[in-house]
């Protein structure tokens, strides 16, 4: 009995699964007899690059096709042949058996020059051709160059980079990608019935999911399954040949971790342990469902474009999951440091139920940085949110030769910190003068935080609330990820005694000084640095400073 996937191969376009905008085109050439003379099929493996290259064979070959037909016959004394691997003018060829210069001399090039009464044209089709030599790709160089007139070659690869420019610029490149889920259980739905054995939808899911884009992985799996009985397959009979997998481990996993149920989520891990599952896997996975849930929140066609395809059952299950986006990404973060960190732990599970454990005893998300509206909820204390408004612009007196330009545009409130806010007894004078306390504080846990903070002013001081001031947006984005943040309000504790929050503003027009500024609590004058920094100038600056401080401070510009 011949295997699923020789069985059940393609023999015409409509067959072949996916790579649709490879057919569309294959079909126009052949409708308007634009047939090219060197075509590059190149992608990942058992996607259908051979069968595509014996369809076109075929549909270019058939003596019975209509002028207005792309699809060969199959009935016609070429197609037949050609099905049965028996047409002279189809020459396959191996690459990797056959590397060397010879092998292009004898099997390619000296076959090229014989004509066929048959056949209309002469098809060579060399598989994994990037396993050829130098010295035989410069052979097929030379062929490419000035190939002869009726006939085609179609070279298949799955490693593209291998491959010389000289012979890519020469062909018709196409992109063959991995098969969508829904098309390959498509396909064994049909084999199944063809075979007359009953097998749920749910069980070719799970062998589509296995088998990751690779069709005929996926007919090979279902070969074995089937050969369990000949009526029916069960799901207790379909697990013991298809691979044990953990997706509903882990939409329990995720559910537990929603619900901060920390004891239950130990408990399923180490029960993998016992039952023999490779936690490396386990985690990849994880973070696969949790990435497909992001994309889900910011856009459903993000989703279904970039995620992986778990089938109809497995998607209803996790769109029931109901998490923040900041909470997956939170997640996320976790779950990939954990990764990293399972190679090295003496204890397996150890990473794993250390982000359980942080991840659980963490409050929920205050603030949503990921949106595009500003919102902050701490405890039962409400904040009054001031990201929409501008700078007050100083009364500058009398003199009108000077214009403050104080446009301020505000794009996110900071996340705040877990602790409840309490008054703050306290000034902006006093803020901005141990504000060299807390960029001397962040720099040994992030240098390059501490340089970004030294290009920042303070620009307002109100209830717990410092508005932070940046020239550039990148700058501001920087303070506002979420873990940034959380290490800042740590500072800003130590430093001022009290929680605080930070929100962040962008001023484009503000003016950026060069001011030494010390390196730590006890840093000498000689070990200061200069970097470029937006501190005023001190309150007891000269009269004829006044200007310039505020234009400094407020971006303004001396006009008349």
């Amino acid at each position: 009995m011949a295997t699923l996937y020789r069985q059940y191969r393609p023999q015409n376009f409509s067959e072949i699964l996916g790579q649709n905008y490879i057919k569309t085109i294959l079909q126009n050439e052949i409708l308007t007899d634009k047939i090219a003379q060197a075509y590059l099929f190149c992608g990942p493996r058992a996607v259908g690059k051979t069968t595509m290259a014996r369809v076109l064979a075929k549909a270019v070959n058939c003596l019975s096709r209509k002028a207005d037909d792309y699809e060969p016959c199959d009935k016609c004394e070429n197609c037949l042949n050609i099905t049965a691997g028996n047409n002279l003018d189809i020459i396959e060829i191996d690459a990797a058996s056959n590397t060397g210069v010879d092998n292009v001399r004898d099997n390619i090039i000296s076959s090229s020059r014989v004509g066929s009464d048959k056949n209309k044209y002469k098809v060579f089709i060399i598989d994994e051709v990037h396993m050829l030599s130098i010295s035989a790709f410069n052979a097929l160089l030379k062929l490419l160059e000035e190939p002869p007139r009726q006939v085609i070659f179609i070279l298949c690869t799955t490693e593209i980079h291998k491959i010389p420019n000289t012979i890519i610029s020469r062909c018709q490149r196409f992109d063959f990608r991995r098969i969508g889920l829904a098309d390959m259980v498509k396909k064994m739905e049909h084999i199944v019935k063809s075979e007359g054995i009953k097998v749920d939808a749910k069980i070719l899911e799970t062998i589509a999911r296995h088998s990751d884009g690779y069709m005929r992985d996926a007919e090979s799996l279902l070969g074995q399954i089937l050969s369990i009985s000949d009526q029916e397959i069960t799901e207790k009979e379909a697990d013991l040949v298809i691979p044990h997998n953990d997706f509903k481990e882990i939409i329990n996993f995720i559910d537990y971790l929603n619900k901060k149920d920390a004891s239950k989520a130990i408990r399923l891990i180490n029960n993998l342990i016992d039952n023999g599952i490779n936690l490396k896997n386990f985690t990849v996975d994880l973070i696969e469902v949790l990435r497909k849930m992001m994309l889900a929140k910011i856009s459903p066609n993000l989703a279904d474009s970039l995620g992986l395809d778990y089938g109809e059952s497995l998607e209803l299950q996790i769109n029931d999951l109901k998490l923040e986006l900041a909470q997956i990404v939170r997640f996320i973060e976790k779950f990939n440091e954990a990764h990293n960190n399972l190679r090295n732990s003496f204890i397996t599970q150890l990473p794993l139920e250390l982000a359980v454990v942080d991840l659980c005893a963490e409050a929920k998300p205050v603030a949503n940085i990921y949106t595009s509206q500003p919102s902050v909820n701490i405890t039962s204390t409400p904040i009054i949110n001031k990201s929409a408004e501008k700078l007050v612009t100083p009364n500058i007196g009398a003199n009108p030769s000077v214009a403050i330009t104080p446009e301020v545009t505000p794009i996110a409130t900071a996340v705040a910190p877990l602790r409840p806010l309490e008054p703050f007894d306290s000034s902006l004078d006093m803020v901005v003068k141990n504000w060299n306390e807390v960029i001397a504080r962040v720099k040994p846990l992030n240098h390059s935080l501490s340089f970004v903070l030294q290009t920042a002013r303070v620009t307002g001081f109100h209830g717990n609330v410092i508005d932070l001031t940046f020239k550039y947006k990148f700058h501001k984005d920087r303070i506002v990820s979420a873990p940034i943040m959380e290490m800042l309000c740590n500072v800003l504790f130590e430093v001022y005694g009290q929680t605080l929050i930070i929100n962040a503003l962008i001023d484009e027009s503000m003016v950026t000084v060069a001011t030494p500024v010390a390196t730590g609590e006890n840093s000498s004058a000689g070990e200061a640095e200069i970097l470029e920094t937006a501190t005023p100038a001190p309150a007891d600056a000269k009269a004829d400073n006044v200007i310039s401080n505020l234009i400094n401070a407020f971006g303004g510009e001396v006009v008349g």
